[in-house]
């Protein structure tokens, strides 16, 4: 195989407060290959102190429907991925963990993003007293078998969230 070469020039096409559309031109005289560059985002498996999950159900706009799954959120520019995770935690669910262990980047589309999704586990929740979750999310609380049965069945489909079960699954922490 040969070494890959880089990009001679990358535009950004267009640019929104989500997502900047890349044109990136590999070759003089080739049209620009196109990818999206997002911020990073954690995702985060959180264990009570019986192994009860801590999922949220929210409605999903790009789905046009509800979604099953795991408390996530951007990585806020100056925020570490462990930072991202126990603000995002909060904010969705109103617990606080004791303990937060980054299991690492995954890329979630090689082929059109650029980010990274950091697998998170959190252990030692607390519910903090006079928090609620973020208005539109639904906490929903599961035993591990339970969600690994919502997986099987697809109920529990998104395949990012999916990912950082089975990454957890693979160290010994489920």
């Amino acid at each position: 195989m040969s070494e890959a070469k880089g990009p001679i020039r990358t535009e950004v096409a267009y640019r929104t407060p989500w997502f900047d559309l890349l044109a990136k031109t590999m070759d003089a005289g080739d049209e620009p290959y196109y990818s999206l560059r997002l911020p990073d985002y954690a995702a985060i498996l959180a264990l009570t102190a019986d192994r009860r999950v801590i999922c949220v159900r929210q409605y999903r706009p790009a789905l046009e429907g509800y979604t099953l799954e795991l408390p996530s959120g951007i990585v806020d520019p100056g925020e570490t991925p462990a930072e991202s995770a126990r603000r995002e935690l909060m904010e969705e669910t109103a617990y606080d963990s004791g303990e937060l262990e980054v299991l690492g980047p995954m890329y979630p589309d090689t082929g059109r993003l650029c980010n990274q999704i950091w697998a998170c586990v959190a252990t030692g929740l607390r519910r903090v007293e006079g928090r609620q979750p973020e208005e539109g999310i639904e906490v929903v609380e599961m035993g591990v078998e339970e969600l690994l049965r919502q997986t099987r069945e697809g109920i529990f489909n998104h395949a990012l969230h999916v990912a950082v079960i089975l990454m957890a699954q693979l160290r010994g922490l489920l």
